[in-house]
Formats: structure tokens, C-alpha cells, sequence
């Protein structure tokens, strides 16, 4: 699981968050293998998370074995919340990672450690940040079921990842978690991530990706177009949902391409870790 910088290879910061904006497609993307307008991948999308937003964790640990869970720790362990902090999870609607922060936010042992006061832990502020409000209904159950429902650290926002309601340099941290794939233009969305954070804050994307090794992409491959979509129609009743997402994975850049539009969006210290052989990997980044 070793680190992997990604090299810059651009003029100055400026002149490529310009041009990554400006030559963004104006006619048509790609909704899993199909070509369809601009205007109609974000109703698509939307459709397939409507679809399976009640099942959506079910999944999750059926198509991961579980391991989603852990993937999701490590994403959180390298943000290494504090309190006091002003995070944003964006596509983060049943709350996975915006509970994990939270918990680590009010750890006990690091409380004691680092002898935080209770104001310091009353002004965090996670955004919970989702385009789909089903999504969002069902983190905002799940936090009532957490005894979190009318926690004021909790915020959830229906919102665009591409068009963020937030302030210029207002956060400390930014995440993703297997949301990015899903925007129509990702170079957009990351120029909105840069926005939004302040200097020293920290990008990080956990999303599926590509297998480098030859054995275990053929594995995957298999699992994921002859397992997955069968186990989405068996558990959730919705085969084409989860056939878009084996494709969408497959249609989102290799880990260095991603990187390199990281950085292409204003991002230093850029660079990536492989997890299970690329099957997901973590992307980070920071605005300096």
C-alpha cells in the first residue's frame, strides 16, 4: 500500500485551473458505456441513487465483503480530524464518513490526550453535503438512530458537488467518497474542492478504481460484470443501477490521470495509495 506521488507536469497553477475548467465537454458524457447529453447524466444519476439509496449500505457490505468499512477508516485516519474543525463530505449522504469524523472527533482517549475542551468540540462543523435527498434521508436516520439526530456538529446540505454553496476558503478538510465518478464534470467539481478549502486544508478522494495486476483484474472483472449486477437484482430488486456502477468505474480515469487533474485543479503534494490491488484507491491533495 505504498504511497505514489504524482509528478506535475503543467505550467503555472493558474494557467492549468483555467484551462481544465474551459475544456470541459459541452455535448456529451458518459453515463456507465453510454454516450448521453450533459443534461441528462445528473438526472440519471440521480435516478440510480434514488433507486437504491434505501439499500445502499446493504450493498456496500455485500459487494465489499465488508470491506468498505475499513477503506473508509483509512480514509479518516489520513484526514486526522480535529476539533473544532470545518469539514465537508460531499456525496456523502447516509453519513459513513461524516460519522466516522465525528467519533474521531469525540474519541475519548483523544480527548484525554490532547485535553480538549467541550468548547472546542461544540464548534465543529461537518457538512454532510449530497445531491440526492433520498440519500440524505437516510443519513439523517441513521443519525437519529445514533442518538445524533439533533446534533448541531452534523449539517446536511442537498448540494451540487460541481456548484458548492460554501464560502471561498471556509473548510478545513474536503472528502469523497465513491461520489467523484458519478459527477458530470470532474474537473469541475475538484476546482470546487479547491475553492472551498482553506490554505492547509486537505483533499481526500476514496473512489473505485483500476487493478494493476493482471490475475486480479481478470478476478475482478468478472465479479464485477457477472456478480454484482445479479446480487443488485437479487437484494435491491435493481439490476441496471448496479450494472451503471461497474461500468461507471470502469469509464473514471486510472490512478494517475486522476492525480494529474488533482493537481491540474490547483492541488500540491498530490499522490495516491492502492488499496486491495487497486480495486479502490485514495486520493490526496493539499491547497497551499
Amino acid at each position: 500500500m505504498a504511497l505514489r506521488s504524482v509528478s506535475r507536469r503543467f505550467g503555472t497553477r493558474l494557467m492549468a485551473r483555467q484551462s481544465s475548467v474551459a475544456l470541459l465537454h459541452s455535448h456529451a458524457t458518459s453515463f456507465g458505456f453510454k454516450e448521453v447529453r450533459e443534461e441528462e447524466k445528473s438526472k440519471l444519476v440521480g435516478n440510480v441513487f434514488t433507486s437504491v439509496a434505501s439499500s445502499y449500505d446493504v450493498m456496500n457490505d455485500l459487494m465489499s465483503g465488508g470491506l468498505h468499512r475499513l477503506w473508509k477508516d483509512r480514509l479518516v485516519g489520513k484526514l486526522n480530524p480535529f476539533p473544532g474543525m470545518k469539514h465537508l463530505d460531499v456525496a456523502g449522504g447516509t453519513g459513513d464518513v461524516a460519522f466516522r469524523i465525528f467519533d474521531a472527533v469525540n474519541s475519548v482517549k483523544r480527548r484525554e490526550l490532547l485535553k480538549i475542551d467541550e468548547a472546542s468540540l461544540e464548534e465543529t462543523q461537518i457538512y454532510v453535503c449530497d445531491i440526492n435527498p433520498k440519500m440524505l434521508d437516510v443519513g439523517k436516520q441513521r443519525a437519529t438512530e445514533r442518538g445524533l439526530g439533533q446534533n448541531k456538529s452534523l449539517i446536511w446540505v442537498e448540494g451540487d458537488a460541481e456548484a458548492l454553496s460554501f464560502d471561498d476558503n471556509s473548510m478545513d478538510g474536503y472528502t469523497i467518497a465513491f461520489g467523484i465518478r458519478n459527477v458530470t464534470h470532474i474537473e469541475k467539481a475538484l476546482s470546487e474542492a479547491y475553492r472551498v478549502l482553506k490554505r492547509g486544508g486537505r483533499f481526500l478522494c476514496l473512489e473505485l478504481s483500476h487493478v494493476e495486476i493482471p490475475i486480479l483484474k481478470d478476478i475482478y472483472d468478472f465479479y464485477s460484470f457477472q456478480i454484482i449486477p445479479n446480487v443488485g437484482e437479487l437484494v435491491a430488486g435493481d439490476r441496471e443501477s448496479y450494472q451503471y456502477l461497474v461500468e461507471s468505474i470502469r469509464r473514471f480515469p486510472p490512478q494517475e490521470k486522476f492525480g494529474s487533474m488533482i493537481a491540474e485543479a490547483g492541488f500540491e503534494k498530490v499522490e495516491y495509495e492502492n488499496l486491495v490491488g487497486g480495486v479502490v484507491a485514495i486520493h490526496s491533495g493539499l491547497k497551499l
